[in-house]
């Protein structure tokens, strides 16, 4: 056999090659792997992720986009917490669909338009905010920065954004409230007892909580690998903040658990919620009501049909299930099955202000975020918060610009085509 077409022989023709290279000869310190190959990046958000995690930033001011503060937040925030934060379902495609999905969405934006002055305000559900980006409900903040979610309650006061509220928060619902200045939404893991989630809903109400989002996509157990691989290298004692007399024990160290009686209860899941709950939730709360967690037009034409005044077309943050359809692929079939009757909010695998206004143009009525300011709060505390949240205003004000639009109002789905 010829020696151009042997392996064996190309191969040793190769190493010769790296032998007399003058970077081997020299005696660097990086391995042949870290020499030939690029740098690789992060695995969330993949391609959208800084080149080189080695090189963090000091401080929020430093952040260019939301990204940058993921690695710090990696860097200060505990493995088992930022592993349960970042992590997906099984293979995690619907993770990764979450970003992929705003590729499969081109803008057409329309040119000589006065953009001087661009109005991002919008009106949700009866209150006025000076910006449609609002702050998702996440569990646990106290686990990511001692700021918490007052802390972030504080950062989304100084851009005026709306907070959604964990029913899983570490600080207490009247907390929050007063760090925040004016009323929030509360989130509800309604559970299979009906005696919870009136409590929980009633004492949100108590506290000053204007709407309820009830999460409707917890029906199940959830395989989070990489949580799972990433608990094992946590070598912290966790008895102190994790009770591990069982669920009711560990409940208990939550804001929202302390005085209600868990007893019997499994899980925090609502495997038996049907749309009779929403009628028996009507008549125990004045709050407005939400179904968080709709992916399928006719699941939304229910909602709207009994009566809900709004839905969260969400897949929690890839964080429920596994289907591997991303929310802004089924946000417009949604829009135009509910033809303008509610409101309709969208959550999961936003990062860009561009994400943000596509879904404006599709028909949302705001987007929520939820990993982009958690990476602010692990690597800053409130001051990161108010970074990613200052900079994904600032992407979509550009962006408003950049498409034709001076308000809200004005970007319309002819501004978005299928690619």
């Amino acid at each position: 056999m010829s020696s151009d077409h042997d392996p064996a022989a190309n191969r040793r023709r190769f190493l010769q090659y790296l032998a007399a290279s003058p970077l081997i000869a020299s005696g660097a310190t990086q391995t042949l792997a870290e020499t030939l190959l690029p740098k690789a990046k992060l695995p969330d958000p993949l391609m959208w992720g800084p080149m080189d995690a080695a090189q963090l930033i000091k401080s929020p001011k430093d952040a260019i986009n939301v990204f940058d503060l993921e690695p710090v937040c990696r860097q200060n925030v505990p493995p088992a917490h930022f592993g349960y934060m970042a992590s997906g379902i099984d293979d995690e495609v619907t993770l990764r669909a979450n970003r992929e999905g705003f590729q499969k969405f081109q803008f057409r934006p329309r040119r000589l338009v006065d953009v001087s002055k661009v109005d991002m305000s919008v009106d949700i559900l009866g209150q006025k905010f000076a910006s449609p980006i609002v702050c998702a409900p996440v569990g646990g903040q106290r686990s990511f920065h001692a700021d918490g979610e007052a802390g972030v309650a504080r950062a989304a006061k100084a851009g005026d954004h709306l907070q959604i509220l964990s029913t899983q928060t570490s600080d207490t619902v009247e907390d929050v409230i007063k760090a925040r200045g004016a009323p929030i939404w509360m989130q509800l893991y309604a559970t299979n007892k009906w005696e919870v989630a009136a409590a929980i809903t009633k004492r949100a109400e108590n506290a000053g909580c204007t709407a309820l989002a009830v999460t409707v996509d917890r029906s199940g157990g959830r395989n989070q690998e990489t949580l799972f691989r990433l608990r094992p290298s946590d070598t912290r004692d966790c008895n102190g903040c994790h009770d591990r007399g069982g669920l009711a024990s560990s409940l208990r160290t939550r804001a929202m658990w302390k005085d209600i009686d868990v007893t019997g209860l499994n899980n925090i899941q609502s495997s038996n919620m049907t749309w009779d709950f929403f009628k028996r939730m009507r008549d125990h709360t004045k709050m407005k009501l939400l179904a968080k967690g709709i992916l399928a037009w006719e699941d939304a034409v229910m909602a709207a049909d009994a009566g809900l005044d709004g839905i969260i077309v969400s897949n929690h943050g890839a964080r429920s299930e596994d289907s591997g359809r991303s929310t802004i692929d089924a946000l417009p079939e949604i829009v135009e099955a509910v033809k303008g009757r509610i409101p309709i909010i969208v959550d999961s695998g936003f990062r860009r202000g561009s994400d943000v206004v596509k879904a404006l143009c599709m028909g949302a009525t705001a987007v929520c975020v939820g990993r982009p300011y958690i990476w602010g709060l692990g690597a800053f505390g409130q001051a990161g918060v108010e970074r990613a949240l200052e900079l994904l205003r600032v992407e979509t004000h550009a962006m408003m610009q950049q498409v034709g639009a001076p308000s809200v109002k004005q970007l319309v789905p002819a501004m978005v085509r299928r690619a």
